[in-house]
């Protein structure tokens, strides 16, 4: 299914997007050490389980990836020309290994670019939560989004 254009979203059209992620110990491990991440916290079981959370925690650099790329789907697959920021970013609980992530959008706001024709801004607030329905990440991210083409136009 292709994103959406532009002028397909209204403020505070919400998504709750049907992809869901389960999250591993490979994937933890892999992450942090590609992103040269050597936080004990994320790799290291023995010093894990002596920490108030006893266990490790999931690099929380790779939820945000993982929110952001379940959302994509139904809103900007195609039609987004590129994220201009992200703001707000929290992670209020945390993700362990085995834990089911997914994702909801809310459209905050939209305006149209001053210096491009073919494109607008939409801000989106995406929410991360557990396979518990717990909230373990928030965002606000401004995409820059395609204007649906002209018909017959170049």
């Amino acid at each position: 299914m292709p994103g959406l254009y532009f002028e397909d979203f209204e403020v505070d059209r919400q998504f709750r997007h049907e992809l869901t992620r389960t999250v591993t110990e490979a994937d933890n491990t892999m992450f942090s050490l590609m992103s040269m991440n050597p936080q004990p916290l994320h790799i290291d079981a023995a010093f894990s389980e002596g920490t108030e959370w006893g266990q490790r925690l999931f690099n929380s650099m790779f939820t945000l990836a993982i929110l952001i790329g379940l959302s994509v789907q139904d809103t900007t697959l195609g039609t987004t020309i590129g994220n201009l920021g992200m703001s707000d970013v929290r992670f209020p609980n945390p993700v362990f290994h085995g834990d089911t992530l997914r994702a909801e959008t809310r459209v905050v706001s939209k305006r149209e670019s001053r210096s491009r024709p073919d494109a607008g801004l939409v801000e989106f607030e995406h929410s991360c939560f557990n396979q518990n329905g717990v909230v373990v990440a928030k965002c606000l991210r401004v995409g820059l989004m395609r204007r649906r083409p002209v018909a017959g136009g170049a």
